[in-house]
């Protein structure tokens, strides 16, 4: 195993808006996270901390610099080795849950395994296990709509962790929820990394939250610096 799960030299981004001109998005971002570290990217809105995060997660391309991920570099591959990293190694937790209402929370956290070649009876096991891991076990045969807030999010998670990542990706995980569910997700969240060993790459405007993580690094105008 590498002893850098993710890491990102020179990453640079550039988006050309027509009438403002280019904005340059990222300036040279570089970023070690050694396995079983949790790190927190604090940055105000529309500073760049999703066009870095997807960067991360193989969802876009830098225009210069490298993503490498347990150390293999992944940035420059084809889409079908970058869609196969992202799968296996990648997982990913955003505000909104993104669960497919059609599918209960456990075919939710199936499904990703299912994609990934995994048996139906096996794939069932890892779920479950994880669903009872954040609490929400009793609920695994509802669907989304039939959920709160904070279960969907657990869900969710566990979603992110079925493929056993070495990278986790969160943007703004417990953002669209109160201060109590909050605390319950990200508890989850902070102990199943740590259960794990992977490691987790966390915007937040939380500074409360930001703080119980290992490091707390800040985006702004570009430059990622040590918050």
């Amino acid at each position: 195993m590498s002893d850098v799960a993710l890491r990102l030299s020179g990453i640079t981004k550039a988006y050309n808006l027509g009438t403002p001109g280019v904005v340059e998005v990222l300036r040279g971002v570089d970023l070690n996270l050694a396995p079983g570290e949790i790190v927190a990217l604090v940055a105000p809105s529309g500073a760049g901390k999703s066009t870095l995060l997807h960067i991360a997660g193989l969802l876009d391309t830098p225009d210069a610099g490298s993503v490498e991920i347990s150390g293999e570099a992944v940035s420059a591959q084809s889409d079908r080795v970058r869609t196969a990293v992202r799968r296996d190694s990648v997982g990913f937790v955003y505000q909104f849950h993104h669960l497919l209402p059609e599918f209960s929370a456990l075919e939710n956290v199936v499904l990703p395994q299912l994609a990934a070649g995994k048996a139906r009876r096996e794939a069932d096991a890892q779920a479950l296990a994880l669903l009872d891991a954040v609490g929400v076990a009793h609920r695994a045969g509802h669907r989304p709509a039939e959920l709160s807030g904070g279960e969907q999010q657990r869900v969710a998670l566990c979603r992110a962790l079925a493929n056993g990542p070495a990278v986790l990706l969160a943007d703004e995980p417990t953002g669209n929820l109160d201060p109590e569910t909050a605390e319950t997700v990200f508890a989850s969240l902070l102990r199943l990394v740590r259960e794990t060993g992977l490691a987790a790459l966390i915007a937040t405007h939380n500074l409360e939250l930001a703080g119980r993580m290992d490091r707390q690094l800040r985006l702004d105008q570009g430059v990622l610096t040590v918050a």
